[in-house]
Protein backbone atom coordinates (compact mmCIF):
# COMPACT_ATOMS: atom_id res chain seq x y z
CA UNK A 1 0.00 0.00 0.00
CA UNK A 2 1.40 3.23 -0.78
CA UNK A 3 1.94 6.01 2.02
CA UNK A 4 -0.17 8.51 0.06
CA UNK A 5 -3.84 8.26 -0.60
CA UNK A 6 -4.60 10.40 -3.46
CA UNK A 7 -7.95 8.34 -4.07
CA UNK A 8 -9.93 10.91 -2.15
CA UNK A 9 -9.07 14.87 -1.37
CA UNK A 10 -5.39 14.75 0.39
CA UNK A 11 -4.59 18.12 2.23
CA UNK A 12 -1.05 18.22 3.04
CA UNK A 13 0.11 21.95 5.09
CA UNK A 14 2.40 24.08 2.72
CA UNK A 15 6.06 24.90 4.13
CA UNK A 16 6.26 27.95 5.35
CA UNK A 17 9.72 29.82 6.27
CA UNK A 18 9.64 30.97 9.76
CA UNK A 19 6.41 29.22 10.11
CA UNK A 20 5.86 25.54 9.60
CA UNK A 21 8.45 24.11 12.85
CA UNK A 22 7.96 21.22 14.37
CA UNK A 23 5.98 22.88 17.01
CA UNK A 24 3.78 24.33 15.08
CA UNK A 25 3.54 21.04 12.43
CA UNK A 26 2.60 18.78 15.33
CA UNK A 27 -0.40 21.25 16.16
CA UNK A 28 -1.40 21.22 12.87
CA UNK A 29 -1.31 17.72 12.52
CA UNK A 30 -3.79 17.01 15.41
CA UNK A 31 -6.40 18.58 13.13
CA UNK A 32 -6.47 15.96 10.56
CA UNK A 33 -3.89 17.45 7.79
CA UNK A 34 -2.61 14.37 5.83
CA UNK A 35 0.46 15.57 5.08
CA UNK A 36 3.08 17.97 6.54
CA UNK A 37 6.59 19.52 5.05
CA UNK A 38 9.16 20.61 6.30
CA UNK A 39 10.35 24.73 6.35
CA UNK A 40 12.32 24.81 3.20
CA UNK A 41 15.85 23.45 3.97
CA UNK A 42 18.95 24.95 2.01
CA UNK A 43 20.84 21.78 0.30
CA UNK A 44 24.32 24.09 0.70
CA UNK A 45 23.30 24.43 4.57
CA UNK A 46 22.79 20.39 5.25
CA UNK A 47 26.03 19.15 3.06
CA UNK A 48 27.89 22.19 5.46
CA UNK A 49 26.40 20.46 7.94
CA UNK A 50 24.90 23.22 9.50
CA UNK A 51 23.64 22.54 13.03
CA UNK A 52 20.50 24.91 12.91
CA UNK A 53 19.58 23.27 9.79
CA UNK A 54 19.76 19.52 10.60
CA UNK A 55 17.49 20.70 13.68
CA UNK A 56 14.94 22.15 11.11
CA UNK A 57 15.00 18.71 10.08
CA UNK A 58 13.12 17.00 13.17
CA UNK A 59 9.62 16.13 13.17
CA UNK A 60 7.72 14.94 15.58
CA UNK A 61 6.45 11.94 16.74
CA UNK A 62 2.60 11.76 15.25
CA UNK A 63 4.33 13.42 11.91
CA UNK A 64 3.47 10.57 9.56
CA UNK A 65 4.19 11.06 6.49
CA UNK A 66 6.06 13.54 6.41
CA UNK A 67 8.40 15.56 3.89
CA UNK A 68 11.44 17.35 3.93
CA UNK A 69 11.32 20.14 1.24
CA UNK A 70 15.04 20.79 -0.16
CA UNK A 71 16.28 23.90 -1.85
CA UNK A 72 18.89 24.41 -4.66
CA UNK A 73 20.09 24.02 -8.39
CA UNK A 74 23.70 22.56 -8.09
CA UNK A 75 22.75 18.86 -9.04
CA UNK A 76 26.42 17.75 -7.24
CA UNK A 77 24.97 19.39 -3.93
CA UNK A 78 21.60 18.13 -4.48
CA UNK A 79 22.69 14.57 -4.31
CA UNK A 80 24.96 15.20 -1.29
CA UNK A 81 21.90 16.85 0.51
CA UNK A 82 19.99 13.28 -0.74
CA UNK A 83 22.14 10.86 0.36
CA UNK A 84 22.20 12.72 3.91
CA UNK A 85 18.35 12.50 3.75
CA UNK A 86 18.91 9.09 2.94
CA UNK A 87 20.30 8.18 6.77
CA UNK A 88 16.69 8.99 7.76
CA UNK A 89 13.91 6.85 7.80
CA UNK A 90 11.56 8.87 9.26
CA UNK A 91 10.79 10.97 5.99
CA UNK A 92 8.34 9.98 3.29
CA UNK A 93 8.89 12.37 0.07
CA UNK A 94 12.14 14.32 -0.72
CA UNK A 95 10.05 17.77 -2.10
CA UNK A 96 11.88 20.69 -4.64
CA UNK A 97 11.18 23.83 -3.66
CA UNK A 98 10.71 25.59 -7.40
CA UNK A 99 8.21 28.85 -5.77
CA UNK A 100 10.21 30.65 -3.25
CA UNK A 101 9.93 34.22 -4.33
CA UNK A 102 12.39 35.79 -1.99
CA UNK A 103 14.91 37.52 -3.76
CA UNK A 104 17.62 36.38 -1.72
CA UNK A 105 16.85 32.84 -2.91
CA UNK A 106 16.02 33.39 -6.28
CA UNK A 107 19.39 35.41 -6.64
CA UNK A 108 20.78 31.97 -6.14
CA UNK A 109 18.93 30.20 -8.84
CA UNK A 110 16.97 28.75 -5.80
CA UNK A 111 13.47 28.51 -5.72
CA UNK A 112 11.31 30.06 -8.60
CA UNK A 113 14.26 31.31 -10.31
CA UNK A 114 14.70 27.60 -11.47
CA UNK A 115 11.59 27.93 -13.35
CA UNK A 116 13.93 30.27 -15.60
CA UNK A 117 16.14 27.49 -16.29
CA UNK A 118 13.83 24.93 -17.01
CA UNK A 119 16.86 21.71 -18.45
CA UNK A 120 18.04 22.56 -15.08
CA UNK A 121 15.05 21.90 -12.74
CA UNK A 122 14.60 18.62 -14.93
CA UNK A 123 18.09 17.36 -13.91
CA UNK A 124 17.80 18.25 -10.23
CA UNK A 125 14.40 16.43 -9.88
CA UNK A 126 16.05 13.75 -11.87
CA UNK A 127 18.82 13.44 -8.84
CA UNK A 128 16.23 13.57 -6.45
CA UNK A 129 14.55 10.76 -8.05
CA UNK A 130 18.07 8.85 -8.87
CA UNK A 131 19.49 9.00 -5.73
CA UNK A 132 16.71 8.67 -3.39
CA UNK A 133 15.27 5.83 -1.33
CA UNK A 134 12.64 7.42 0.06
CA UNK A 135 8.69 6.61 -1.45
CA UNK A 136 8.27 10.03 -2.95
CA UNK A 137 9.48 12.87 -5.11
CA UNK A 138 7.91 15.64 -5.85
CA UNK A 139 8.38 19.14 -6.64
CA UNK A 140 6.52 22.48 -5.14
CA UNK A 141 6.18 25.48 -8.13
CA UNK A 142 4.63 28.67 -9.32
CA UNK A 143 2.94 29.17 -12.38
CA UNK A 144 5.96 30.23 -14.05
CA UNK A 145 8.57 33.01 -13.35
CA UNK A 146 7.23 36.39 -15.11
CA UNK A 147 4.63 34.90 -17.57
CA UNK A 148 2.57 31.79 -17.14
CA UNK A 149 4.44 28.48 -18.45
CA UNK A 150 2.97 26.26 -16.81
CA UNK A 151 2.13 23.77 -18.59
CA UNK A 152 5.46 22.82 -19.51
CA UNK A 153 6.73 22.72 -16.29
CA UNK A 154 4.32 20.50 -14.85
CA UNK A 155 5.19 18.16 -17.99
CA UNK A 156 8.82 18.48 -16.79
CA UNK A 157 8.73 17.81 -13.57
CA UNK A 158 6.08 14.47 -14.50
CA UNK A 159 9.05 13.85 -16.96
CA UNK A 160 11.96 14.10 -14.61
CA UNK A 161 10.09 11.60 -12.24
CA UNK A 162 8.17 13.72 -9.80
CA UNK A 163 5.42 11.54 -8.58
CA UNK A 164 3.21 14.07 -7.22
CA UNK A 165 3.54 18.08 -7.58
CA UNK A 166 1.96 20.83 -5.60
CA UNK A 167 1.07 24.02 -7.52
CA UNK A 168 0.63 27.82 -6.37
CA UNK A 169 -1.40 29.56 -8.75
CA UNK A 170 0.58 32.78 -9.61
CA UNK A 171 3.49 33.25 -11.37
CA UNK A 172 6.95 34.32 -9.41
CA UNK A 173 6.51 38.01 -10.66
CA UNK A 174 2.57 37.92 -8.76
CA UNK A 175 4.37 37.13 -5.57
CA UNK A 176 1.27 36.67 -3.04
CA UNK A 177 -0.66 39.76 -3.91
CA UNK A 178 -2.08 38.39 -7.35
CA UNK A 179 -5.02 37.03 -8.18
CA UNK A 180 -4.67 33.52 -7.86
CA UNK A 181 -4.93 31.73 -11.47
CA UNK A 182 -7.15 28.52 -10.52
CA UNK A 183 -8.10 27.87 -14.35
CA UNK A 184 -4.46 27.27 -14.67
CA UNK A 185 -4.27 24.81 -12.18
CA UNK A 186 -7.26 22.97 -13.74
CA UNK A 187 -5.25 23.10 -17.39
CA UNK A 188 -2.17 21.84 -15.17
CA UNK A 189 -4.03 18.94 -14.03
CA UNK A 190 -5.56 18.24 -17.33
CA UNK A 191 -2.09 17.94 -18.72
CA UNK A 192 -0.59 15.31 -16.22
CA UNK A 193 -0.93 12.06 -15.06
CA UNK A 194 0.48 12.33 -11.30
CA UNK A 195 -1.36 13.94 -8.45
CA UNK A 196 -1.56 18.02 -8.61
CA UNK A 197 -2.14 19.56 -5.33
CA UNK A 198 -3.79 22.96 -4.97
CA UNK A 199 -2.38 26.14 -3.35
CA UNK A 200 -2.87 30.05 -3.17
CA UNK A 201 -5.36 31.49 -1.28
CA UNK A 202 -7.33 29.00 -0.15
CA UNK A 203 -8.54 30.34 3.41
CA UNK A 204 -11.92 28.39 4.45
CA UNK A 205 -14.00 25.24 3.90
CA UNK A 206 -16.22 26.39 1.64
CA UNK A 207 -13.14 27.93 -0.51
CA UNK A 208 -10.99 24.41 -0.43
CA UNK A 209 -13.89 22.59 -1.33
CA UNK A 210 -14.91 25.04 -4.62
CA UNK A 211 -11.32 24.94 -6.01
CA UNK A 212 -11.41 21.50 -5.62
CA UNK A 213 -14.45 21.06 -7.84
CA UNK A 214 -13.05 23.65 -10.04
CA UNK A 215 -9.34 22.27 -10.64
CA UNK A 216 -10.03 19.00 -10.33
CA UNK A 217 -6.95 18.63 -8.22
CA UNK A 218 -6.31 15.34 -6.03
CA UNK A 219 -6.12 17.59 -3.13
CA UNK A 220 -4.93 21.11 -1.79
CA UNK A 221 -2.23 22.36 0.07
CA UNK A 222 -2.54 25.45 2.98
CA UNK A 223 0.38 27.98 4.03
CA UNK A 224 -1.16 31.41 5.43
CA UNK A 225 -4.40 30.49 6.05
CA UNK A 226 -3.46 27.93 8.98
CA UNK A 227 -1.23 30.29 10.83
CA UNK A 228 -3.58 31.21 13.78
CA UNK A 229 -6.23 28.91 12.51
CA UNK A 230 -4.44 25.46 12.61
CA UNK A 231 -7.74 23.87 13.12
CA UNK A 232 -8.69 25.32 9.21
CA UNK A 233 -8.31 21.41 7.62
CA UNK A 234 -10.69 19.99 10.59
CA UNK A 235 -12.99 22.93 9.46
CA UNK A 236 -12.50 21.68 5.65
CA UNK A 237 -12.81 17.88 6.54
CA UNK A 238 -15.88 18.21 8.62
CA UNK A 239 -17.24 21.45 7.00
CA UNK A 240 -16.99 23.24 10.23
CA UNK A 241 -17.60 27.34 10.17
CA UNK A 242 -16.47 28.21 13.54
CA UNK A 243 -14.48 26.39 16.21
CA UNK A 244 -15.37 27.46 20.15
CA UNK A 245 -13.67 29.84 21.55
CA UNK A 246 -12.75 27.20 24.23
CA UNK A 247 -10.69 25.11 21.52
CA UNK A 248 -8.84 28.40 20.73
CA UNK A 249 -7.16 28.49 24.20
CA UNK A 250 -6.24 24.89 24.23
CA UNK A 251 -4.17 25.18 20.93
CA UNK A 252 -2.61 28.44 21.79
CA UNK A 253 -1.40 26.95 25.01
CA UNK A 254 -0.64 23.97 23.70
CA UNK A 255 1.55 25.50 20.70
CA UNK A 256 3.17 27.74 23.34
CA UNK A 257 4.48 25.15 25.82
CA UNK A 258 5.72 23.15 22.35
CA UNK A 259 7.69 26.20 21.58
CA UNK A 260 9.42 26.41 25.24
CA UNK A 261 9.94 22.27 24.52
CA UNK A 262 11.23 22.93 21.79
CA UNK A 263 13.32 26.44 21.78
CA UNK A 264 13.76 27.04 25.47
CA UNK A 265 13.13 30.24 26.14
CA UNK A 266 14.15 31.60 23.48
CA UNK A 267 10.61 29.85 22.45
CA UNK A 268 8.74 32.49 23.93
CA UNK A 269 10.04 35.35 21.65
CA UNK A 270 9.37 33.64 18.33
CA UNK A 271 6.13 32.79 19.59
CA UNK A 272 5.24 36.34 19.21
CA UNK A 273 4.70 36.43 15.69
CA UNK A 274 1.98 33.50 16.27
CA UNK A 275 0.30 35.15 18.97
CA UNK A 276 0.11 38.15 16.62
CA UNK A 277 -1.59 35.78 14.01
CA UNK A 278 -4.11 34.02 16.48
CA UNK A 279 -5.55 37.47 18.21
CA UNK A 280 -6.38 38.55 14.85
CA UNK A 281 -9.71 36.44 15.66
CA UNK A 282 -11.80 39.18 16.45
CA UNK A 283 -10.67 38.97 20.18
CA UNK A 284 -11.49 42.74 22.42
CA UNK A 285 -8.26 44.18 23.18
CA UNK A 286 -6.39 42.24 20.85
CA UNK A 287 -4.00 45.02 19.99
CA UNK A 288 -3.43 46.53 23.77
CA UNK A 289 -2.29 42.41 23.80
CA UNK A 290 -0.16 42.10 21.35
CA UNK A 291 1.52 45.29 22.72
CA UNK A 292 1.94 43.53 26.05
CA UNK A 293 3.36 40.45 24.63
CA UNK A 294 6.04 42.58 22.39
CA UNK A 295 7.40 43.97 25.63
CA UNK A 296 7.73 40.07 27.95
CA UNK A 297 10.29 37.91 27.46
CA UNK A 298 9.89 35.81 30.58
CA UNK A 299 8.00 32.62 29.40
CA UNK A 300 5.91 31.91 32.34
CA UNK A 301 4.78 35.19 32.56
CA UNK A 302 3.96 35.23 28.40
CA UNK A 303 1.99 32.01 29.58
CA UNK A 304 -0.10 33.37 32.09
CA UNK A 305 -1.05 36.58 30.08
CA UNK A 306 -1.89 34.41 27.15
CA UNK A 307 -4.43 32.44 29.38
CA UNK A 308 -5.84 34.98 30.69
CA UNK A 309 -6.52 37.05 27.11
CA UNK A 310 -7.85 33.97 25.37
CA UNK A 311 -9.85 32.57 28.28
CA UNK A 312 -11.83 35.68 29.53
CA UNK A 313 -12.58 37.10 25.98
CA UNK A 314 -15.18 36.73 23.63
CA UNK A 315 -14.81 36.34 19.75
CA UNK A 316 -16.87 39.30 18.67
Amino acid sequence: MPTLDFSKPFYALAPLAGFTDLPFRSVVKKFGVDLTVSEMISSNALVHNSKKTYRMLEKSSIENPYAIQIAGSDVDVIRRAVEILNERDDITTIDLNCGCPAPKIVNNLQGSSLLTDLPQMAKVIETIKKYSNKEYTSVKFRLGFNEKNHIEIAKICQESGADYIAVHGRTRAGRYKAPVDYDALAEIKQAVDIPMLANGDIDSAKKAKWVLEHTKADGIMIGRAAIGKPWIFKQIKEGLSEVSPALITEVVLEHFDQMIEHYDHYGALIFRKNLHSYSKAGYAGASAFRNEINRIEDPKEMREIIESFFSQQFIH
